[in-house]
């Protein structure tokens, strides 16, 4: 397990895969071992990276009943993965139901009294603004992100997801000048984290950055942008990435225009 959490942390999404599943083949044999489901929620996260989203899914529902059974529905591993899943719907365009999801994982992580609790909630909280700008209900989601961040006193990851989130809510808005600066502080926090800890986040900034960009008429500044997105979802994530598939569709779009 930690192996293979290395892995994924490093990148490294095709052997995270690879030496979870192997975790959780070989213990899998009872029924009550809790390292089969964990390894399940890896593989998970490892297929979803490579933009295997159908796959990540399916590991995500096969983990989910016997992680509940084990811990129990309310447990923060049971809601990490149920969060976790519901990354993956927004990833297969099944907003509604990700927005469904990340809400009641949300009010169950607010009523918990684990520390790891916060983080959950935070992280589900995140999903929620995603599936809402993806349904194209900036305002809520920008409100949404505005309350999130103003509760947040980290420069962390977390921070700089919310702040995209910001960023593309306000580009959904046409408020770009304020996208920009928003997306422009999240490339500012981006630089003084360590490498490791963005790295999911690999061309998110420049896709907000040329988003907000191209909304402001200065197509011949988003397309570098856009492309430096396309190229390095292209070497993390491969061709079939949710944001590689985004960055190639900004692009096509600056093309066109």
């Amino acid at each position: 397990m930690a192996q293979a959490t290395a892995l994924y942390r490093a990148g490294r999404y095709a052997e995270a895969e690879a030496e979870a599943r192997a975790v959780a083949a070989a213990r899998s044999r009872s029924r009550d071992d809790p390292y089969a489901p964990l390894a399940l929620n890896i593989v998970a996260l490892a297929t979803g990276a490579q933009g295997r989203h159908a796959e990540a899914l399916a590991a995500c529902d096969a983990a989910l009943p016997v992680l509940g059974r084990i811990f129990g529905a309310e447990h923060p591993q049971t809601l990490k993965l149920r969060s976790d899943r519901a990354q993956v719907l927004t990833a297969l365009a099944r907003h509604t139901e990700a927005e469904a999801e990340c809400a009641a994982v949300v009010r169950a992580a607010t009523r918990g009294t684990e520390p790891e609790m916060a983080l959950v909630a935070a992280a589900a909280g995140n999903g929620l603004i995603f599936a809402l700008n993806a349904q194209g209900r900036h305002p809520e989601a920008e409100a949404l992100a505005c309350k999130a961040l103003a509760a947040r006193h980290v420069p962390d990851r977390l921070t700089l997801v919310l702040r995209l989130g910001l960023a593309r809510s306000l580009n959904g808005q046409a408020r770009h000048e304020a996208a920009l600066a928003e997306a422009e502080g999240a490339d500012e926090l981006r630089r003084s984290l360590p490498e490791e800890e963005c790295r999911s986040e690999t061309g998110a900034v420049e896709l907000a950055v040329a988003n907000a960009l191209l909304g402001l008429g200065r197509g011949s500044e988003a397309r570098p942008r856009a492309a430096a997105a396309r190229d390095a979802c292209l070497a993390a994530f491969g061709p079939d990435h949710r944001r590689t598939a985004e960055a190639r569709a900004l692009l096509d779009s600056i093309d066109a225009a």
